[in-house]
């Protein structure tokens, strides 16, 4: 059976209000003859935002995959598939904020990052050590969730602000 893992939802609502609480203000105090522009730059860049957010995993019982959008391609992140047997272990490491990233390593050398924003999070590490047997306890989201609200949270208060002082 094919699962698929989406982009965690607070995490593409953080980005996206921030990009939007970054750029809102920017057609609005451009000069004149670049209001259009400003504009449509504006669009375009909350068209990639949206599409570089939308980077799902897929399982099934032979493999692994994980798919990105054109724009992610097209800005170097990598489509790559993973048969569960060529699956060796997970190995973890640092960040230099202090949490830990997650490799699948493969019995050719290979490694793929583990996807650690996804929804459905505790049901793909169980798909994943099921198909694996390798043990999953020590992984967990590459930041704590309260940090994506958090940065939502402030965003919006932003926007509201701009909203605000733009009225008035």
């Amino acid at each position: 059976m094919i699962e698929k893992f989406k982009t965690l939802f607070f995490v593409k609502c953080s980005l996206i209000s921030l990009y939007l609480a970054l750029t809102i203000p920017l057609p609005f105090i451009s000069i004149e003859k670049f209001k259009i522009p400003s504009i449509i730059i504006f669009a375009l860049g909350l068209y990639l935002i949206i599409n570089i957010t939308s980077d799902y995993v897929e399982t099934c019982n032979n493999k692994i995959s994980y798919k990105s959008s054109f724009i992610s391609r097209f800005l170097g992140k990598k489509n790559w598939e993973i048969s569960w047997k060529d699956i060796k272990l997970i190995k973890s490491l640092p960040t230099s904020q202090g949490s830990k990233v997650y490799y699948f390593n493969t019995f050719q050398g290979d490694n793929f990052l583990v996807p650690q924003r996804v929804e459905n999070f505790e049901k793909f590490l169980l798909i994943v050590s099921s198909n694996t047997g390798i043990s999953i306890d020590e992984i967990s989201y590459i930041s704590p969730l309260w940090t994506y609200k958090l940065l939502t949270l402030l965003s919006v208060l932003m926007i509201i602000g701009e909203l605000f002082a733009f009225l008035n």
